[in-house]
């Protein structure tokens, strides 16, 4: 019998391998690998990056794929430094990117055997990992070839662990500090004496000063500089970068207090080349001279101003000079109207994004005129605005076939013609037979919506990866069986669905394998069968919301023990559940769980070696 692909057979590997490089999404990429041994066996060669769910297959998987240039560890729950040393003597030659975000379980010991065998590394992600501190920072810096660090949230490092990594790591050209809150402007001034060729820097909620920005402003290379919630920075600091960082492209100054739009006109006064600015939450008012120094930003990109009160000679200046305007934020912007919206968009005609939440004067006029002109426009947010209705949405059906987000939250005037919180069935039946694409479906309170519209959604959005039907109370166990069919699905919201039982939770569990964020509080009437479906079939839930519901001793301690990944758990108002059946569920997964919720009564009944044990292993309990 002929093959059926002799063509593809014929191709050399080097051009199947291109090929598989643009298959992008999960389900193709599996696909690919189903059609024949010759495509299996390319896939196992060309794979690059590799993200690891648990510990138990990181040994024959990194076997398996011998190319993996990026291992991301991130949601492995049991890194610690002994498992460390599994992947060390198969993966380290190559190896060039390692994630170990939140990695509790992983001291300097650790990390030194990683970076000593990992000579090639060129980036490592250590954000938001409690245990990192100066003496796990230290052992970054072996990594001589280091060329971006992340340590986001990593509140033990200081100047002291800073210095070890600016010394050993010159070549450095991203890092990232935010929420490092030790790390002041002494650290950051060998930093900048040391780490010349650094383009990206983000110093996000540190209490550095206007001197940070003074040595910030000598590094010749910097092209993004993100400082959002730097409170201590005021005007005089942003006037030492105006005559710095002459490549400087991306700048973020959001929610910094102490500056004003004065602050603002010094760096558009010293860099023309901006491609990307966020000042959000900065100050009330943009001031004019401000506004005229956006005319000579011609490279201008993206531009977020939420919070800010604007004048209609700011929408003129943009839609004159600023034409390449591929990103606008004016949420909970002040003087935001139709006129200024149709000004803008007759010129900017390339927006892909549009966030204008709040905006409570835009009417159905600009959203219309914005549909028209905007047809490469990927989403737009128009969260409580009253004023739109079916009627533009119409527009955009008609002329944004690149749409992927539209946010109608509290838009009370679009009803079921337009797909929003009063949508029935009929609504749902008309989703599923044409937006194939849709990934993203929020249906929060949609009162009209029953199984039959479930069973439209499953068999038309077979791409559909996240869906909130919260407080939809008229679904039952059938629509939970067609969900059970969306195999993509990774995020579901099911709280307060009454009339759901184990079987309904049972049909999720089996069909959603990908399943990693699953919200089913109060849905009261799931027994311990749907538990023990979770416990049995969902191995990939990395949070889980199970408060207020009806499950057991038994049924608890199982989920919590069987499911591996799970990271994030909310366990209030459990009445079913002794506190033994507390202690010894959370025994089971006391040295990967990074977050527990519990009821407050907890606090005082729970054994005082079971809260020693969470917290010694860096585990966040947060008592309701």
């Amino acid at each position: 019998m002929p093959s059926p692909f002799p063509l593809f057979l014929n191709f050399p590997d080097e051009i199947l391998i291109r090929v598989r490089q643009n298959l992008t999404h999960h389900s193709d990429s599996k696909s690919w690998r189903l059609v024949c041994k010759d495509f299996h066996r390319v896939d196992l060669i060309s794979r690059k990056t590799l993200r690891v769910r648990r510990i138990e297959f990181l040994l024959s998987l990194i076997t398996k794929f011998e190319n993996i240039d990026e291992l991301d560890l991130s949601i492995c729950s049991r890194i610690n430094d002994g498992t460390v040393s599994i992947f060390l003597g198969f993966a380290s030659s190559s190896l060039r990117r390692l994630i170990l975000r939140r990695s509790a379980g992983l001291s300097y010991m650790g990390l030194e055997k990683v970076t000593s065998r990992c000579t090639g590394l060129e980036m490592v992600d250590m954000s938001y990992s409690w245990r990192f501190g100066d003496r796990e920072a230290a052992a970054v810096s072996i990594c001589e070839g280091l060329k971006e660090v992340r340590l986001d949230k990593c509140l033990g490092v200081t100047d002291v662990g800073l210095a070890r990594i600016v010394v050993g790591c010159g070549r450095l050209e991203k890092l990232s500090l935010k929420w490092c809150l030790q790390v002041s402007d002494l650290g950051l001034e060998l930093l900048c004496k040391k780490c010349l060729n650094l383009k990206f820097l983000d110093l996000s909620y540190l209490k550095v000063t206007n001197e940070s920005l003074r040595s910030i402003s000598s590094l010749p290379k910097l092209e993004t500089l993100v400082m959002a919630g730097c409170l201590s920075v005021d005007d005089a600091g942003l006037q030492y970068l105006e005559h710095g960082c002459p490549f400087l492209k991306e700048l973020d100054i959001s929610r910094c207090d102490a500056i004003s739009s004065y602050g603002l006109t010094s760096i558009l006064r010293g860099h023309d080349g901006l491609e990307q600015l966020d000042a959000s939450y900065c100050f009330s008012e943009l001031s004019t001279d401000s506004i005229y120094r956006l005319k000579n930003l011609k490279c201008l990109k993206a531009i977020r101003l939420d919070g800010t009160q604007l004048s209609s000679t700011f929408f003129n200046v943009i839609s004159d000079h600023c034409e390449y305007l591929v990103e606008l934020g004016l949420s909970k912007c002040l003087g935001v109207t139709d006129a200024n919206i149709i000004q803008l968009i007759s010129r900017c005609i390339s927006l892909k994004v549009l966030n204008l939440t709040c905006c409570h004067s835009i009417t159905d006029a600009a959203i219309s005129k914005t549909a028209t002109s905007c047809q490469k426009l990927m989403s737009l947010k128009l969260e409580s605005c009253n004023m739109i209705t079916e009627r533009s949405l119409d527009q955009l059906a008609l002329n944004c076939p690149l749409l992927e987000e539209l946010d109608l939250t509290d838009c009370c005037g679009v009803n079921d013609k337009g797909l929003c919180t009063n949508i029935t069935d009929k609504g749902l039946i008309k989703i599923g037979l044409n937006c194939k694409r849709i990934h993203e479906l929020d249906l929060y309170r949609c009162l009209g919506i029953g199984d039959a519209g479930l069973e439209a959604l499953s068999s038309g959005c077979k791409k559909l990866m996240k869906l909130n039907l919260s407080y939809c109370n008229k679904l039952t166990d059938r629509g939970m069986g067609y969900i059970g069919l969306l195999e993509e699905l990774c995020v579901l919201e099911i709280r307060g669905l009454h009339n759901v039982t184990g079987v309904g939770l049972t049909a999720v569990a089996a069909g959603c394998k990908r399943l990693v964020d699953l919200d089913m509080k109060q849905c009261q009437n799931v027994d311990d069968s749907g538990f023990w479906a979770l416990a049995s079939y969902a191995h990939n839930l990395r949070q889980l919301n199970v408060s207020s519901c009806a499950v057991s001793d038994v049924g608890l301690c199982m989920m919590m023990g069987n499911l591996t990944c799970l990271q994030d758990v909310k366990l209030v108002n459990l009445n079913k559940v002794s506190v033994r059946g507390f202690d010894l569920a959370l025994r089971t997964c006391c040295l990967r769980i990074k977050k527990v919720k519990l009821h407050a009564s907890l606090r005082f009944t729970l054994s005082s070696e079971i809260l020693e044990i969470l917290n010694a292993w860096g585990c966040k309990i947060r008592w309701d």
